[in-house]
């Protein structure tokens, strides 16, 4: 086999295994029901203006007690038992949630500190994603269970 004859065979081998390709956050690791109860406490953390910090540095203190919605996740994850992990399927669920939440979210570096940061996102907007969180995690984790069923 020549070698660009191998390339390209390897490429569509991955292509048909649905392997991912690109942009690592835009992955779509499997959810879990771990991952539900993280999007949960990250609501039950956040629940209130006075807990929102609204400067994210992506820096989450052990004993804050402010939480952007980066280190939100970061602590509900710690809490419910996980260990945190930069690209987990409920960091990378919160992400799709800022894509569909703000249409201009290319403009960002960082989906979750940047739409957190930003001037017109106020607590309001950061409920509706942990919400919508909550929402995603639970119809991909139905979706999951129906294709694993057939």
């Amino acid at each position: 086999m020549k070698p660009h004859t191998f390339v390209l065979a390897a490429l569509f081998v991955a292509a048909l295994n649905g392997a991912q390709t690109g942009d690592p956050s835009e992955a779509r690791p499997p959810v879990t029901a771990t991952d539900l109860k993280i999007a949960k406490r990250a609501s039950e953390i956040l629940n209130s203006p006075a807990k929102w910090n609204r400067s994210d540095t992506r820096k989450c203190p052990p004993k804050a007690e402010t939480f952007s919605l980066y280190c939100v996740i970061e602590k509900a994850t710690g809490d419910v038992g996980g260990h945190f992990e930069h690209r987990s399927p409920a960091m990378q669920e919160a992400r799709m949630v800022i894509e569909e939440v703000y249409p201009d979210w290319r403009r960002y570096e960082h989906r979750l500190k940047d739409y957190n940061n930003d001037p017109p996102t106020t607590f309001a907007d950061i409920q509706k994603v942990l919400r919508l969180l909550e929402e995603h995690i639970s119809d991909r984790l139905r979706e999951q269970q129906r294709s694993s069923q057939r």
